[in-house]
């Protein structure tokens, strides 16, 4: 019999991107003193909200003359995030160029690093203005840098591997998901019926209540207290189409969404988007989201951006905003049909893209 051999590892699993901050006007940035900064655009990585911190004439006394850079966790955060990070050069056309970098702020290096609430990471000597000024990423007195960015968001252990040990017992997937969709098609046990769009759904109280604090509340709450009358209760849904509601109940039962059509699946995910809100089932919220974020375009993003706000998608509305940092995109997103009613609807999020609008 062969000995036994094993093997584990350990593997950090991270989520990575970068963030382009445009320089415009260099050579008037210089007058500002030393130890004063300018600020980037927010943006997200791995979950967390990062700026850049760009310093025109160094971040002390002693680094005057100098580039400073300095990425910063704009948020608080309940436990450090450890994230490593790049700064270099955007080229024009050949890609990107890092360069070889001045003395770091104190334990800076490509390792990653520890962030705590609204703390900070960086270069205290990036670059000197001379070394700048000679280079070829200085262009009618613009440049732009990059930021990369690898952020840890967790550790795990894979376990033991026995890569010689005989296997007598095979262990199946979990086909929960499989049972309970078997409930929601054959209804047997169903002790409540929904009525959405003109259509009856019978459905399974504790099942609903087990995902849905909503409608835990409307079904076992004191509303329902005296109102019962046997089993299968009607329950009327409205303001939602039946095929909406039917796709409700699919993630409820499943933790999935049912298969869509392309030319279905953004109008689709609008409505579901809200009717998650509406029961408070976040997942499925977030999947819509995450689904959203592929159809926005010039014709779709002042939808879009109104439905994220109303419904408070920070991640979707990011994207929308995103898209809409183009002056073409915004120009033509201001000059369509929807934007009076995002003005109506979500004042405060127009005066964020007029801000953006009249940036320099």
């Amino acid at each position: 019999m062969p000995p036994a051999a094993s093997a584990s590892a350990i593997v950090a699993e991270t989520a990575s991107g970068y963030h382009h901050l445009k320089i415009r006007g260099y050579s008037s940035l210089k007058a500002i003193p030393s130890g004063q900064h300018l600020t980037s655009g927010p943006f997200t990585v791995g979950g967390h909200r990062w700026r850049i911190l760009y310093y025109p004439n160094g971040d002390r006394a002693e680094s005057a003359g100098h580039v400073s850079v300095f990425l910063f966790l704009d948020e608080n955060v309940a436990k450090e995030v450890r994230a490593r990070f790049q700064f270099g050069f955007k080229a024009e056309k050949r890609g990107l160029f890092f360069l070889k970098k001045g003395k770091p702020a104190a334990g800076t290096s490509t390792d990653a690093q520890t962030f705590a609430s609204h703390g900070s990471w960086g270069y205290t000597k990036f670059v000197h203005w001379s070394a700048l000024e000679k280079s070829k990423h200085l262009k009618r007195d613009s440049f732009t840098i990059r930021c990369d960015i690898s952020v840890v968001q967790r550790v795990r252990i894979q376990g033991t591997i026995q890569e010689a040990a005989l296997k007598f017992v095979n262990v199946p997937p979990s086909d929960l998901n499989q049972h309970l969709s078997g409930l929601l098609i054959t209804r047997r046990g169903a002790d409540v019926v929904f009525e959405a769009g003109g259509e009856t759904f019978a459905a399974h109280r504790c099942v609903l209540a087990a995902r849905s604090p909503v409608f835990s509340a409307e079904l076992f709450g004191s509303m329902m207290e005296g109102s019962s009358t046997g089993t299968n209760d009607l329950v009327r849904i409205h303001g939602m189409e039946a095929q909406v509601f039917k796709a409700l109940l699919c993630f409820v039962y499943t933790d999935s969404l049912p298969e869509m059509g392309k030319e279905e699946e953004d109008a689709m995910c609008q409505h579901l988007l809200v009717a998650a809100d509406t029961y408070n089932m976040e997942r499925m919220k977030l999947i819509c989201e995450d689904k959203l974020c592929k159809y926005i375009n010039v014709g779709t993003v002042v939808n879009i951006l109104s439905l994220a706000e109303l419904h408070h998608c920070p991640g979707l509305k990011s994207a929308c905003i995103h898209f809409l940092s183009s002056p073409a995109n915004l120009r033509a997103a201001m000059a369509s049909d929807g934007f009076e009613h995002l003005s109506a609807t979500c004042p405060s999020v127009v005066k964020e893209l007029i801000a953006i609008s009249s940036a320099p």
